[in-house]
């Protein structure tokens, strides 16, 4: 019976994740991000550029397809030799994300802005003002600032490149968890993440979406090492306390940077069905320990927060948890300036949470069971369809210098990531590309049923149901998961490179019988 009910609960999360997931890669292969030439729909279409790639890589394809050489020597350079290939890819990586920010380090609008503003003026009764309507963002107001008092910096440059590191960061704890899981997949991980760190211009926000990356990577990083390593069990208990820590800590940079760990302990929580009572015992004890270091982690940063004295804050102001959920629940979705504007001159929270509560109801109302059942789809669809993660789609990611510069390399950079470049139709189109082949390197693999790829899918759909509901609009939201994509794209790559094989019927020659197989 309990085995009965264990394949049962497995089989029904691998139900709702397809469920969202296909909806997910329909959107993302129908975006109007891929419309070649002019596009009547972003009004920002491709150019020359993206004509001139795709012929190379047709070009390329064809040279393969006829010459067996050829083909073989890609295969030696990017396969066989995938271990020095792949770090070569990721290190070049590393240097054009340096390269990028050296070039283009403007500020921010929004919450970024205020953020910055905060940590060189906390007089300023705008930005008092803020953070007692977003108290939520103390919590990266207090880290930069430690950080800015350490290094005796404040500039936009120097926290750009501290946005690298965090990136940069994550990527490495996501190279020890495949490390852990499946080291021959290293190699995949390594392309997959250079290709993203190349392609993701983020990094020139230093902001939540990207400074809980890290958190989120190493206490998924800190799990695996207590499911799956071999290691001695003291260590994996310390493990187990780091990871708790970093989860405690996660909450405050980014709230809904925990969905994975609620995944985490979803599934262990199926899998008990399974285990024999010395299973029991240890798991006991693992999860008192890290529930203690997670608690105590949550205690000690929130008593900080509230009893910081670097910037006033009126705490009654606060925007209710509900708000968020009423702005869910308006248009496309996402931000919704007229409410939040409510929740600014509403003193009384009481009032704050009424507004909420009846705007909600009214919305609903309004939309009736088969129209609330249409604008989720459509908001699946703005949440994660676009492969640029809602870059130039908001303020907070538009830099305040709009208009590229005419000469110079720089000036041809910033054309395909600065609002009204010549180029920019033709970034989102390459990068839709490459979001496309990651969603299908996912998608195809529904064969593979271990518990971490298990674990990997609950953590998206409990990311996709939290932009649902909350507010979401825009794919930007998705990007502090993405060490989850990343993680499950590189452990389900064979099993949907096979998959895909078969649907195509594509036999493809291998090459010298010798050659051996590392991806």
């Amino acid at each position: 019976m309990r085995e009965t009910l264990f394949k049962f609960n497995h089989r029904a999360i691998k139900i709702i994740f397809y469920i969202f997931f296909t909806a997910t890669f329909i959107f993302a292969l129908t975006s109007s991000n891929l419309i070649l030439g002019d596009n009547p729909i972003t009004k920002i279409g491709t150019t020359a550029f993206t004509t001139v790639v795709l012929l190379i890589f047709a070009a390329l394809f064809t040279v393969c397809y006829v010459n067996h050489s050829v083909r073989d020597f890609l295969l030696w350079l990017f396969v066989d030799r995938s271990w020095i290939t792949a770090t070569v890819c990721f290190i070049l990586a590393i240097l054009i994300q340096i390269g990028f920010v050296s070039l283009i380090h403007y500020g921010v609008h929004d919450d970024v802005g205020a953020v910055h503003a905060a940590l060189t003026n906390t007089k300023d009764v705008n930005l008092i003002g803020y953070f007692s309507v977003n108290p939520n963002n103390l919590g990266l107001l207090l880290l930069q600032h430690q950080i800015a008092l350490i290094f005796h910096r404040t500039s936009w440059l120097f926290f750009d490149f501290m946005t690298i590191f965090m990136v940069d960061l994550a990527a490495l704890f996501n190279l020890g968890s495949v490390f852990v899981i499946d080291k021959s997949k290293i190699p995949i991980l390594l392309y997959l993440q250079a290709m993203w760190m190349a392609l993701f211009p983020a990094i020139v926000v230093p902001y939540t979406d990207t400074w809980v990356l890290p958190f989120v990577a190493f206490y998924i990083l800190c799990y695996v090492i207590v499911a799956r390593s071999s290691i001695g069990k003291i260590w994996k208990l310390i493990f187990t306390i780091l990871g708790g820590f970093t989860v405690g800590a996660t909450y405050f940079i980014k709230p809904s940077g925990i969905v994975p760990m609620i995944a985490i302990i979803i599934i262990e929580l199926v899998s008990l069905l399974n285990k024999n009572k010395k299973h029991w015992i240890w798991l006991f004890l693992v999860t008192s320990i890290f529930a203690i270091s997670a608690g105590g982690s949550y205690y000690k940063i929130n008593h900080i927060i509230d009893n910081q004295t670097y910037i006033h804050v009126n705490t009654f102001r606060a925007k209710p948890m509900i708000h968020f959920i009423n702005m869910g629940l308006s248009k496309t979705g996402g931000y919704n300036a007229k409410d939040s504007y409510k929740m600014v001159i509403l003193i009384n929270k009481k009032d704050r949470i009424n507004y909420s509560v009846k705007s909600i109801k009214k919305r609903l109302h309004k939309m009736g069971f088969a129209g609330y059942i249409k604008f989720l789809i459509v908001k699946q669809k703005n949440n994660t369809s676009d492969g640029t993660f809602g870059w130039l789609r908001e303020g907070i990611s538009a830099p305040s210098k709009y208009t590229p510069d005419k000469r110079g390399f720089k000036g041809k950079l910033e054309n395909f990531v600065l609002l009204y470049g010549n180029n920019v139709g033709d970034f989102r189109f390459l990068t839709q590309i490459f979001w496309c082949i990651w969603l299908g390197l996912i998608f195809f693999a529904w064969k593979d049923n271990r518990k971490i790829v298990q674990i990997l899918r609950l953590s998206l759909v409990g990311g996709f149901i939290f932009l649902l509901i909350f507010e979401g609009g825009r794919s930007r939201y998705l990007i502090q998961f993405l060490p989850v994509f990343l993680i499950l794209a590189t452990l389900e790559w064979k099993t949907s490179v096979q998959q895909i094989r078969r649907l195509l019927k594509w036999n493809l020659n291998p090459g010298p019988k010798h050659r051996k197989k590392v991806l």
